[in-house]
């Protein structure tokens, strides 16, 4: 079924289509989508019911959340989310390798604020697992990121289960600087002495986590891993899209600017994921996503190193039952 309507959605802009998707997936009835039984995992200090978690940038908004949840997720991350509404960079902006099963996409961080995000996540009804996604604005300098990470940060706190910071878009002018040793110690130096006051406070521990780049090089990974072991960041998500294009660079759209995302950023996350648990050992929860489009590929990430896993683009080219195979499958 999913098949015959994804002809269909591919014949509609792809930014069309997204909204479209979202939008009528709230007007499917529950009990078409199979429930899943499956074995729980714990991680982050929190029980997962299964692995297979959805990968932020789908809903980035939170206004989706109770639709998303029907499709049997174990977890749904939200965002990436800034301080102040933003729109993100010119359209065309997202673009189908339908040969490849892959997207590339320059969105920008488009999204209507953090604030606008925390209402929509206090009137949906879901009380499944919640990571928030958060990033700074576009025209944030990045010796000032901090405070946009801090202000985001206490925006969301009491309504996540994890908070996810996203330091690795390629779509954000320099943001891929901050994983950089100038940068990377200072920024989670602040923002973990913001979350330990805001834990404080709460009397509520959140876990923080990290999301990397997959196109940086084993000795920035290593420096990272270490600033990362040394204040106590609970998560990992390896990996975010790629700027790189293994091979595809013969297909149409292609080489458009933006981060690539699907089948063909499998191998090259994985690869990172893998290196990141020799740094890491059993220490840090490693989240694996990028190219999970079946068992196969999920069962990569477990064996690289993950004890949960995201998914985005497979679900775009799979469908919802996506989700269904996973869990069951593993």
């Amino acid at each position: 079924m999913y098949s015959i309507l994804r002809s269909l959605l591919f014949r509609m802009d792809p930014e069309t289509a997204h909204s479209f998707s979202l939008s009528a997936l709230h007007y499917v009835p529950d009990f078409l989508f199979k429930k899943n039984l499956a074995k729980p995992v714990k991680a982050l200090g929190l029980n997962f019911p299964n692995v297979v978690g959805l990968a932020a940038g789908l809903d980035k908004n939170g206004e989706h959340l109770d639709a998303l949840a029907k499709l049997g997720f174990s977890f749904i991350e939200l965002g990436t989310v800034t301080p102040r509404p933003q729109s993100g960079n010119p359209k065309p902006r997202l673009f189908r390798l339908p040969d490849a099963q892959a997207i590339i996409n320059r969105m920008g961080f488009n999204n209507q604020g953090v604030d606008a995000l925390v209402e929509n996540v206090k009137k949906a009804r879901y009380k499944g697992i919640l990571g928030i996604n958060i990033g700074k604005n576009k025209d944030t300098p990045l010796d000032q990121a901090a405070g946009d990470y801090m202000h985001c940060l206490r925006k969301v706190y009491e309504h996540a289960s994890y908070v996810t910071i996203n330091i690795s878009s390629p779509n954000t002018p320099d943001l891929r600087q901050l994983q950089q040793k100038e940068y990377f110690a200072g920024l989670l130096s602040q923002i973990q002495e913001e979350q330990i006051r805001l834990s404080d406070k709460s009397q509520r521990h959140v876990p923080l986590v990290v999301k990397i780049s997959p196109d940086e090089d084993p000795e920035t990974l290593k420096q990272m891993t270490e600033v990362i072991l040394n204040y106590g960041i609970e998560g990992i998500i390896a990996t975010n899209t790629t700027c790189s294009r293994p091979g595809v660079t013969h297909l149409p759209n292609a080489m458009e600017t933006g981060g690539l995302s699907g089948k063909p950023l499998l191998e090259l996350s994985t690869q990172c994921l893998r290196l990141l648990k020799q740094y890491v050992g059993d220490e840090v929860t490693l989240i694996g996503v990028g190219g999970i489009d079946g068992c196969v590929s999920a069962q990569a990430k477990l064996d690289a190193g993950a004890s949960l896993i995201q998914v985005y683009t497979g679900l775009i080219y799979k469908g919802p039952g996506l989700v269904h195979e996973l869990v069951q499958g593993l």
